[in-house]
C-alpha cells in the first residue's frame, strides 16, 4: 500500500485539489452503518456534457489502469470526531484527516468525504454551482450525469463525471478517471461523498456500499 504521501501523490493530490476546491466555491463541502439498498439514478433530463477545460493533458491521455476494487475487501465504519455522521470504508486504506474534511486512498481510488453548513442540494442547485466549479478546478472536464438517487440516508443529488488525472510524476502519463459525488443532507448540514477511480474499473458494488452506509448521528 506504501505510505499516504506517496499515494496521494500521483492521483489523489487531483481528486482532494478538486473537492475541496469545490466545497469552498460551492458553500458544501465533506467532513471527517447502514446497509447498501437498491436505487436507480434519475439523471435529469436537461443534463448534458459540460465543455472540457483547455489546459491540454500532458502528453496524451492514456487507457487508465486496473482499477477494480476486490470484491473480498472488508469495510470498517469510520465516525469523524465531530460524531456527525458514520461510514463504512474499505479496511486497511490509507487515511488522511484535514480540518477540511477525510479521504481514504488506495492505488488509483480515493474517497473523500466533507462536511459543511449549506443549502439543501438540488439538482438545479447542483448544475448552476457544483458542476461549472469542478469544471474550472478539472483539465478534460467532462460531465455524463447529474440527477438524484435514494440511499438509506434519503434522497441524494448525485453528480457523475470524468477528468483527467495530474501526470504520473515519473512517466508523465495522464489517465482518465471517473467520479461521483453524492449530495447528503440534513438539518443545515451537507456531506459531499466522493469517489473517484480510473474510468472503466468496475466499481459499482464498492461505491453502492460506501454511500449505502452512509448515515446521520446527529
Amino acid at each position: 500500500m506504501g505510505n499516504a504521501s506517496a499515494i496521494i501523490g500521483t492521483r489523489g493530490l487531483a481528486v482532494l485539489a478538486a473537492v475541496g476546491l469545490c466545497a469552498s466555491g460551492c458553500g458544501g463541502g465533506g467532513g471527517g452503518g447502514g446497509t447498501a439498498g437498491p436505487s436507480t439514478p434519475q439523471p435529469a433530463s436537461s443534463a448534458t456534457s459540460a465543455p472540457a477545460a483547455t489546459s491540454p493533458a500532458a502528453g496524451g491521455t492514456e487507457t487508465p489502469p486496473p482499477g477494480d476494487i476486490p470484491d473480498t475487501t472488508a469495510y470498517v465504519a469510520y465516525r469523524p470526531g465531530s460524531g456527525q455522521y458514520e461510514v463504512k470504508v474499505p479496511e486497511g486504506w490509507a487515511r488522511i484527516a484535514s480540518p477540511a474534511g477525510v479521504s481514504f486512498t488506495d492505488k488509483l481510488n480515493t474517497i473523500t468525504i466533507r462536511t459543511a453548513p449549506a443549502a439543501a442540494p438540488t439538482v438545479a442547485s447542483a448544475r448552476a454551482g457544483e458542476v461549472p466549479a469542478i469544471q474550472r478546478s478539472l483539465r478534460g472536464f467532462t460531465l455524463s450525469g447529474l440527477g438524484v438517487v435514494s440511499r438509506p440516508a434519503g434522497s441524494v443529488v448525485l453528480i457523475r463525471y470524468s477528468a483527467d488525472s495530474q501526470p504520473d510524476p515519473v512517466t508523465g502519463k495522464v489517465y482518465r478517471d471517473a467520479f461521483e459525488r453524492y449530495e447528503f443532507f440534513r438539518n443545515g448540514t451537507e456531506a459531499v461523498v466522493t469517489l473517484a477511480g480510473p474510468s472503466g474499473a468496475d466499481n459499482v458494488d464498492p461505491w453502492r456500499t460506501v454511500t449505502g452506509s452512509f448515515r446521520w448521528l446527529r
